[in-house]
């Protein structure tokens, strides 16, 4: 009986062939090795040495090689090199931890066998057998941490590819502008991709938190829950660091004013509504939902107005548009998926920038770290994480958690999480899931250093809980004990940014989607025009 064992080599300069095995050109079409290792039970010569495996494995070790630089720093070529490196010294310690394992193979059939057995009492065996037991599971851990390196080494490769293709890129058009007296401008693609991983080097949030840019209002922005917003209540908010106040008028629709009364300046939220009006507590000044004000009690009355914004009400929530250029026809939708009931609606005001708390909202990897003693109770540690995304999208799917999320703009956060119960996720993906919890993040930025935070949480089973006495008051408890784990460590983070620490030094593989949110907001800050901005143009081919 033959075993045969097939191994899918890297390029060829990352393996020397040995006489104890035989080589044949890989099928792909790529240079490279495919080995065939034979093993046999005849008395052939690997048995005679005891089955030394060892030699299928005789690659060199690499060593530490780096590429001479003339200069201070590394051109692409030769930072391409040390990638090619990096992954040749990966395959080699992937080939050693494989040999151990096989090795340590070897070891348990030559305890088990019959021969040996005769020889020794089962207490030697069971201690023996433990012991290689011990032993294979350090190898194993051993071969996944080498399969991170190698995802990591490839990852590092692909960036020097892509700088390597971008310096091309630049110097092919930099002599073509020479040559010609007419300017030609790259594609868009070929542009944004430019301009993304330029970004991406130099991604800078650090500081005093400055004023938000104008441009960063002209979009339709969620503020409160329609089931708060009664026909008498009125709800006070703060948006880019304005206040304002929202009521329901005459005819029930939500108006958004400003929260100062135009005779002295007093805060209307502190009044009541009267007939669809709004009546401030001073003087009794009424105003409508657009701003006018109708009744001036105790004086002739003026042709008085105060600002007001568009307001609209839509999957059960009000929206404002804050900015000064003409709103959009169109709101983003906010509905919870087909099947899916709303469970909680909470609001909660939070002492940090808005731009901090995404950054936390768009991170799955830090929960096992976090949220030790709510949701991530007894999650295990994985050796790799990965957020898989479309190339050009601000949506995709955690591996190997089963949760998929997108971040909306402007400030909107959306997960699928695969439950199977509280606090237990279940399967590999969303998908494969029969049970799920949807979550709604609103980070509205009240100011420089607040955040008013709407959270939705909608289940597709157990309708039941929603009729429950008191169940909100039991979510809210669960959804601040949660927040609260992240809260002290972004007021810190925000403490440490304000003295000048970057919160985005260096990102890695699975800061994908906080990174795009980041070069998302620069690009609207820079007057970007919205069908341009990047990562906002879906594509079904996911990297």
């Amino acid at each position: 009986m033959t075993t045969v064992a097939t191994l899918s080599l890297l390029p060829t300069l990352l393996f020397r062939p040995s006489s104890k095995f035989y080589a044949k050109k890989n099928g792909s079409g790529r240079d490279g090795f495919k080995v065939l290792a034979v093993f046999g039970e005849g008395g052939g010569e690997l048995e005679k040495k005891n089955n030394n495996w060892g030699a299928i494995f005789d690659v060199e070790d690499p060593g530490p090689r780096v590429p001479l630089s003339t200069g201070k720093f590394l051109d692409v070529n030769q930072a391409l090199e040390v990638a090619r490196f990096d992954i040749q010294y990966c395959d080699w310690r992937a080939r050693q931890d494989l040999l151990s394992i096989m090795l340590l193979h070897d070891k348990v059939v030559e305890v088990l066998n019959p021969l040996a057995r005769e020889f020794k009492s089962i207490g030697t065996m069971k201690k023996e057998l433990a012991g290689l037991q011990e032993e294979l599971a350090v190898a194993h851990k051993q071969v996944h941490m080498s399969e991170a390196r190698v995802a990591t080494a490839l990852d590092k490769l692909a960036y020097m590819e892509a700088l390597v293709n971008d310096r091309l890129f630049q110097e092919r058009s930099s002599s073509e502008a020479n040559s010609d007296s007419t300017s030609l401008i790259p594609s868009t693609s070929s542009a944004s991709q430019i301009e993304t991983k330029t970004h991406r080097r130099s991604l800078n949030v650090s500081g005093p938190v400055k004023p938000y840019h104008p441009n960063l209002k002209n979009f339709w922005y969620p503020v409160a829950f329609s089931s708060d917003l009664k026909d008498d209540t009125m709800i006070p908010i703060d948006c880019f660091e304005e206040p304002w106040v929202i009521f329901r008028g005459k005819d029930g629709n939500p108006g958004c004013v400003q929260n100062t009364c135009a005779h002295r300046a007093c805060p209307l939220h502190l009044g009541s509504v009267h007939d669809g009006r709004i009546q401030c507590p001073y003087h009794g000044w009424e105003y409508s939902t657009d701003g006018k004000c109708e009744k001036m009690p105790s004086t002739r009355m003026l042709d008085i107005r105060i600002r007001s914004l568009p307001c609209f009400e839509q999957d059960g929530m009000i929206w404002i548009w804050p900015g000064d250029a003409p709103p959009m026809a169109t709101l983003p939708s906010l509905q919870p998926p087909p099947g899916f009931k709303i469970h909680a609606e909470i609001v909660m005001e939070l002492p940090v920038e808005h731009g901090l708390l995404l950054d936390n909202l768009l991170d799955l990897a830090h929960a096992p770290f976090t949220h030790t003693s709510t949701f991530a109770k007894g999650w295990t540690v994985p050796s790799l994480v990965k957020f898989l995304t479309p190339a050009s999208g601000l949506q995709g799917y955690w591996d190997p958690y089963p949760i998929d999320m997108e971040f909306r703009p402007p400030c909107m956060v959306l997960s699928m999480i695969g439950i199977s119960k509280p606090g237990k996720l279940k399967g590999q993906s969303a998908k494969q899931c029969s049970t799920h919890l949807h979550q709604l993040h609103v980070c509205l930025p009240s100011s420089r250093q607040k955040t008013r935070l709407l959270y939705r949480m909608s289940l597709d089973f157990a309708p039941l809980l929603k009729h429950i006495p008191f169940m909100h008051i039991l979510w809210r408890y669960f959804a601040e004990k949660v927040l609260n784990e992240d809260l002290r460590l972004v007021i810190g983070q925000q403490e440490r940014m304000i003295n000048g620490a970057n919160v985005w030094n260096l990102p890695v593989t699975y800061d994908k989607l906080g990174v795009r949110y980041r070069l998302w907001r620069d690009a609207v800050e820079r007057g970007i025009e919205l069908e341009r901005l990047p990562f906002t143009k879906q594509s079904k081919n996911e990297q």
